[in-house]
């Protein structure tokens, strides 16, 4: 029985948010600039997939870009990645024999590729330099995978290599710092009660 005037037990514990979105600066080394970002379940701490992962996600990456155009870029299993991108009348194109590229995607159409495609690996990026096909970096996708990002990301806004099934996202970037990945990202997410952190 609680005393008159005195909350019951537990309800003046602040409810955390169901989700947790930690955003810090990596270090890879001297010459590269990163930060990554981890989805997780507060609680639990483990990655927020399936519904809400892909929902989240698809908010994040053009918030990232801004005004920026933005380009993802598919690397592995490219037979599911055409066939889906055809049903789904989402438009792509090849690009240097084994890299499939979606330029600009809308929300709901990366919402669909972050739900298929969660166990997949692939890239983000966004800047003038999306505007166009990029022969060199779409090569070198072709040859190395993301590493290709380390070389190719200082003619960008950001390179990102993304891993939603792990929850986690490397953003490769000299104009990104986790405080301006912050402000961007915090209004759009605000509806999913994410609470954004910057972990020690």
């Amino acid at each position: 029985m609680s005393t008159p005037g005195v909350p019951a037990m537990g309800s003046s514990a602040r409810e955390l948010p169901p989700f947790s979105l930690d955003v810090q600066a990596l270090d890879l080394g001297n010459e590269t600039k990163a930060v990554g970002l981890e989805l997780v379940e507060t609680e639990s701490r483990e990655p927020v997939r399936g519904i809400e992962g892909a929902e989240i996600w698809a908010e994040i990456f053009p918030a990232l870009a801004g005004k920026d155009t933005y380009a993802v870029d598919f690397f592995s299993h490219l037979d599911r990645v055409r066939e889906f991108c055809k049903t789904r009348k989402i438009q792509w194109r090849e690009a240097a024999g084994r890299c499939v590229v979606i330029s600009s995607p809308s929300v709901e159409e990366l919402r669909q590729l972050l739900e298929r495609f969660e166990a997949e690996t692939f890239g983000i990026r966004a800047g003038t330099a999306a505007q166009a096909a990029d022969a060199t970096l779409e090569g070198d996708l072709s040859k190395r995978g993301l590493d290709a990002y380390q070389q190719a990301y200082t003619r960008y806004t950001f390179c990102a290599i993304c891993e939603p099934q792990d929850g986690w996202m490397t953003i490769l970037s000299e104009a990104l710092w986790p405080s301006e990945i912050i402000r961007r990202l915090r209004p759009a997410i605000q509806r999913f009660d994410v609470h954004i952190a910057r972990p020690n």
